[in-house]
């Protein structure tokens, strides 16, 4: 994947300034149902958002769901508008914003290092970087 595939990387503190400076830029959580429930979503209350909960792949599937590209755009983003996908590192939002932007999207963003960010020497997460770690807003479901 080439950079230019894709609008680039952000970090979680940007893209909580690009939410709230920016009242159409959006956030799409690719992470599945389960990640969702059981480790939590961003909380946008405070900006008078919500994240978008469109799972790049179900849990256990090898490649990403044939219906994403169709999932988000029901939700009624225009393809000119910011569009920061999130999911638990990197990789996966990585990802689907270059599918998006492959689809017509023009302002695709990765959220590097995630929500719950990149493996520590212990190899746990939430330690070391990601939203979380950064003190962004987040709740359980």
């Amino acid at each position: 994947m080439a950079e230019q595939d894709y609008a680039g990387d952000i970090l979680p503190k940007e893209a909580w300034q690009m939410l709230s400076e920016d009242l159409d830029t959006v956030l799409v959580d690719v992470r599945t149902p389960e990640e969702w429930q059981f480790v939590g979503v961003p909380d946008l209350h405070s900006i008078d958002k919500d994240a978008i909960l469109v799972a790049w792949r179900q849990f256990g599937a090898e490649g990403p769901d044939p219906e994403f590209e169709s999932k988000v755009r029901a939700h009624g983003i225009p393809e000119d508008k910011l569009v920061l996908f999130l999911c638990r590192s990197g990789q996966r939002s990585k990802a689907a914003a270059v599918a998006m932007t492959a689809a017509g999207f023009k302002k695709c963003y990765n959220v590097a290092t995630g929500f719950e960010g990149d493996l520590d020497d212990s190899h746990h997460r939430n330690a070391k970087n990601g939203w979380r770690v950064d003190g962004l807003p987040w709740k359980q479901t």
